[in-house]
């Protein structure tokens, strides 16, 4: 078959774990540098030394102004493009779309995409004895070339109730899905823990994870001492694992300049399609919290323009930060898993819980894993996607060894931006006194097992969306115990927050 020649294909892969003292450990960038050399021993062909765009993640646990600037003068790039991506699980995704487009219209040739994160070293060094880590931030101008948007992720009423941390927002998800499921709450941890246990059983045979172990579905939902309740309804192995020191880089190029450097035909996997969109910003304007229009929408969008169905789709890496960004991601896209009768895997890494959460730079080794696993079986398809903020934005795209039909497609953003903002918001009432309809509740736990914080989320009469608080030790306990979603609770308000009358 004919093949467009500026088609977008990875040829070079590199991911990598660092365990080590504080004072020993290598910095970010050094380790996106190290997983830039894997993929560029990986491809061969000294495709490494010519490239010309560097795109660097957001990197979190340490400050740059241009990392990439960096990377680049770490692996001797003279005259390169730096990229940086705002913060962001759906970063990478988006930097491969954008990335795939500009080699496909000749504004780039050769790309490295990826990142690293030292936050494990930097959480050790604080421990006693306390070390300085001396890692340079160097004196590079800020990159002006930047990847998406920074826009916090939750407005002022939102925080005012604390919905800040994943921690606290993402169990809202779960028991919405819990009850939009009919499953009591010992059902619905069993099948949570179920759904856990196999991506912990994907990472025990991924050599890249940063925690190997196969935990059975009881050692992942039940609390215990070494997994305690964070966030009811989510104990410690169900929340991504940011306690890591991880790289990861891949090595993305043209059809022609592969074929023309010699590169094992076998060895490419292809870009087939990307797109991109968000959902409506604030949680709390969305139509339904357990569900996203806008990881449906950028799903399809690359599938159709690739020409494919769901149905021939064999692996996923779906983003999985939380239990509820894979059900959200299921049910938004059409997913049954092995419950309905789908055994085709939703992860190739095991997870951010397991394989490790480099805070924005997860899909990276998300896709890099994909790409082997494409290789071991050729011909096949897989479907990567990226999550940012509060299951806000959202990126995916198709891969394969088996070329395009056509040409890669970078889904027009503005059209299916268009897709999700036609969909009607849900006005917020703010400071609200009377009754709501509760649609979801999250229960922050200390470590010595007491409830100290509640969030409760809800509809009142009028179809708005109220957020409320309560510390109330009592009715958390209850919360933790019965089920309030789809009951009716009280509310008052001081005017500044909202307050579950208990």
């Amino acid at each position: 078959m004919n093949i467009d020649p500026r088609t977008p294909v990875i040829v070079g892969t590199g991911q990598l774990n660092q365990r080590c003292a504080p004072l020993d450990a290598r910095s970010p960038v050094e380790l996106f540098a190290d997983a830039a050399r894997l993929a560029g021993n990986e491809a061969g062909a000294d495709l490494l030394a010519r490239t010309d765009t560097v795109a660097t993640v957001g990197i979190v646990s340490w400050p740059y102004a241009d990392p990439a600037a960096v990377v680049a003068r770490e692996l001797a790039l003279p005259n390169v493009t730096t990229v940086l991506s705002a913060t962001g699980g759906n970063s990478p995704q988006l930097l491969i779309n954008e990335m795939g487009r500009r080699i496909a219209a000749r504004d780039a040739d050769i790309v490295v995409i990826g990142g690293g994160e030292s936050m494990h070293a930097r959480w050790r060094a604080r421990k006693e004895p306390r070390v300085e880590l001396s890692w340079p931030t160097y004196d590079d101008p800020p990159c002006t070339d930047r990847s998406g948007v920074d826009t916090p992720g939750t407005n002022e009423w939102e925080i005012a109730h604390q919905m800040l941390e994943p921690t606290m927002v993402f169990p809202l998800f779960e028991s919405a899905l819990r009850h939009a499921a009919g499953r009591s709450i010992a059902e619905h941890q069993q099948f949570v823990g179920e759904l856990w246990s196999d991506f912990s059983a994907v990472a025990h045979k991924n050599p890249n994870a940063w925690i190997d172990t196969q935990y059975s579905p009881a050692e992942i939902a039940q609390p215990t001492s070494d997994n305690r309740m964070v966030v009811f309804p989510y104990t410690k192995r169900m929340c991504a694992n940011i306690d890591v020191d991880q790289g990861a880089a891949i090595l993305l190029t043209s059809y022609e300049t592969a074929r023309d450097a010699g590169i094992d035909p076998s060895q490419l996997v292809f870009l087939h399609a990307g797109a991109d969109a968000h959902d409506h910003w604030w949680v709390s304007e969305r139509p339904a919290i357990e569900r996203s229009v806008a990881i449906g929408t950028v799903v399809h969008a690359a599938l159709g323009a690739s020409g494919l169905g769901l149905d021939d789709i064999a692996r996923f890496d779906l983003y999985s930060c939380f239990p509820s960004a894979v059900q959200i991601a299921m049910q938004s896209i059409g997913l049954r898993g092995r419950w309905g009768g789908d055994d085709r895997p939703l992860t190739v890494t095991g997870g951010l819980c397991f394989a490790g959460g480099p805070v924005s730079n997860y899909v990276t080794h998300g896709v890099a894993q994909m790409v082997h696993e494409l290789r071991a079986d050729p011909g096949s398809f897989g479907l990567t996607t990226g999550l940012g903020w509060y299951a806000t934005k959202h990126s995916a795209a198709v891969w394969s060894t088996t070329p395009p039909k056509t040409s890669y497609q970078r889904v027009d953003p503005a059209a299916t931006q268009a897709e999700v903002d036609a969909v009607p918001h849900v006005a917020q009432a703010r400071a609200y006194s009377g009754l709501i309809t509760v649609e979801g509740t999250s229960v922050a736990i200390q470590r010595d097992t007491t409830p100290s914080l509640a969030i409760v989320i809800g509809r009142n009469a009028e179809g708005q969306r109220v957020v409320a608080n309560t510390r109330d030790e009592q009715a958390m306990r209850t919360m933790c115990a019965t089920p309030w979603e789809g009951t009716q609770v009280e509310i008052r308000t001081d005017g500044t927050t909202n307050i579950v009358n208990t």
